[in-house]
């Protein structure tokens, strides 16, 4: 039929049409998939105070979350769900770790109330911000800071360390530096989120001004 192109040329259009239909379902992707159903048994670990398998599935989050990464750049599979479900798996793996440290269910040690508190309050006010930038002025990417990422470290090596200190002992000043070293970083991201925000917000505007 006349339009529909050689054999070869309509195999190769259909494979195309194929192959980005299941762009979402890449391999680093599933791998954040696994890492997003592994998440509630991390939380069952912690309520059963199994804190040794809690900290093992940890460890198994933040090796395939440098995993899928490593595969999304090596096999040019990245994709826009990718790029949304990646931090969402982070983000909740980590939130879930620190609300269930964060109740008292007979460990030794837990997180501070005061701490997860601040932590959960900025984690809303980034999303907020956001969600306001993409709204109001149209920005679509906003992308974490250092502050930000040596944040989310801090976070990790606090949890870290509170499983570990339910397992072995662990010194209280370890425990007072890395809280207060959690605490210290979200105050300070959360200030440069919104230092950023304004100059995202001040960029975007003379853009339109220009253009106009």
């Amino acid at each position: 039929m006349i339009g529909q192109g050689s054999g070869p040329e309509r195999r190769e259009r259909i494979r195309s049409k194929v192959e980005e239909k299941l762009r979402p379902l890449t391999l680093p992707n599933f791998i954040t998939l696994f890492r997003m159903a592994i998440t509630p048994f991390l939380v069952l670990a912690i309520n059963d105070r199994d804190f040794q398998l809690a900290l093992w599935i940890l460890i198994v989050g933040g090796i395939t979350d440098a995993v899928d990464g490593w595969l999304a750049r090596s096999l040019n599979s990245r994709s826009v769900i990718g790029a949304f479900l990646d931090p969402i798996a982070d983000k909740l793996m980590l939130t879930v770790a620190y609300v269930s440290l964060t109740i008292p269910q007979g460990q030794a040690v837990v997180i501070p109330l005061w701490l997860a508190i601040m932590a959960l309050f900025r984690d809303f006010l980034i999303v907020l911000v956001a969600v306001v930038l993409y709204a109001v002025e149209g920005v679509k990417s906003f992308p974490p800071s250092i502050l930000g990422k040596a944040t989310t470290f801090m976070h990790v090596v606090t949890v870290c360390i509170v499983l570990l200190a339910n397992l072995v002992a662990v010194q209280a000043l370890t425990l007072t530096v890395c809280f207060y070293a959690s605490f210290a970083l979200v105050i300070l991201s959360g200030f440069n989120y919104l230092y950023r925000a304004s100059k995202f917000i001040e960029a975007a505007r003379q853009e339109r001004n220009g253009a106009a």
